[in-house]
């Protein structure tokens, strides 16, 4: 979300999203709000710094730190307040960077990303995996609402086609294989789950996210970008087809996320759903079943009016594919 109040914004999303509200995310704030300062805020036994080519490992808990246990503390107070006020939410979604965004994104001590030691990789994942249940825990605690987790890993893509650069610049990382990379994410969600008893959520962005990798580390839900997904054909089509046959809910990225130039019309926003629904072969009651509609991505570029509209679009994509479903 856009802005630097956290109260301001919990009361927004906890009033106008009390089915599914999303835990409020303020990148705005700069070092330690971001995706993976904020994640890193999360870890136990485990710390990071700001250095000049971004995150790098510490060892010890610094200033930077501190800083994003800070901003988490805060908003956990924000979201509380809110829910006091207006109504706990019937669930509350957390988010936080992947185990392979989270180690593409920071350094070891000698610069090479986490990802490429096996042994901080490993500390890395269950780091995360312990800090992420602690949070959940204390948000449930804090709302008395059911928590759900998601896992956002924009970098997941890249990781598997061994396209991050190496320290130097001039080489990249080796490709994670997808076996390795899906038992990997099937323990972290595996245990999350268990502990949250709720589906684990995963977010890619990426125009192909790997879909049947995801579905079978046992991701409950499939965040994308529907506007990026084009004409969905051949196996990337199967993958998709067969997550939704088998129970997979997909969170379809339709709103867009800062304000379009021309007019925001509801029909036209919700097209690329109704395609995608059509060209898997499914009626539209699947929408209404299996789907969550959500702005493509998150709202932190946007002005607070747009933010507030695309929030009421989302509610009403859905009233729309319910419609849609019962006709």
């Amino acid at each position: 979300m856009p802005g630097s109040d956290p109260v301001e914004v919990a009361r927004t999303v906890v009033g106008e999203l009390p089915g599914l509200m999303p835990f409020p995310e303020l990148p705005g704030r700069g070092v330690g709000a971001d995706i993976l300062g904020r994640t890193a805020g999360l870890l136990v036994d485990l710390a990071v710094e700001v250095v000049p080519s971004g995150y790098r490992v510490a060892a010890r808990p610094g200033r930077d730190q501190r800083r994003a246990v800070d901003l988490l503390r805060w908003d956990l107070d924000a979201v509380e307040q809110a829910a006091s006020e207006a109504g706990a939410p019937r669930a509350v979604k957390v988010q936080a960077a992947g185990p392979w965004t989270l180690s593409a994104g920071i350094e070891l001590h000698r610069g090479h990303r986490v990802l490429t030691d096996q042994g901080a990789l490993r500390d890395f994942a269950e780091s995360l995996t312990e800090g992420l249940i602690a949070h959940a825990e204390q948000v449930a605690a804090r709302t008395g609402s059911r928590v759900v987790v998601q896992l956002d890993e924009p970098a997941l893509p890249a990781v598997l086609a061994g396209a991050l650069p190496t320290p130097s610049g001039y080489g990249k990382v080796p490709a994670v294989p997808e076996p390795d990379a899906q038992r990997l994410l099937a323990e972290v969600i595996e245990k999350l789950a268990a502990a949250t008893e709720s589906p684990v959520v995963v977010h890619c962005c990426a125009a192909r996210p790997p879909v049947a990798l995801l579905r079978r580390a046992g991701a409950g839900a499939i965040a994308l970008d529907a506007t990026k997904l084009g004409d969905v054909t051949g196996s990337f089509a199967d993958e998709l087809g067969e997550a939704w046959e088998e129970g997979t809910t997909l969170f379809l990225g339709l709103v867009p996320s800062t304000q379009p130039a021309g007019e925001a019309r509801l029909r036209q926003i919700a097209q690329p759903a109704l395609g995608l629904a059509s060209r898997l072969g499914f009626g539209r009651k699947a929408l209404a079943e299996r789907s969550v509609p959500t702005p493509t991505c998150g709202l932190a570029g946007a002005t607070p009016a747009w933010s507030r509209r695309a929030i009421s679009l989302t509610r009403d994509l859905a009233k729309l594919f319910a419609d849609e479903a019962e006709q």
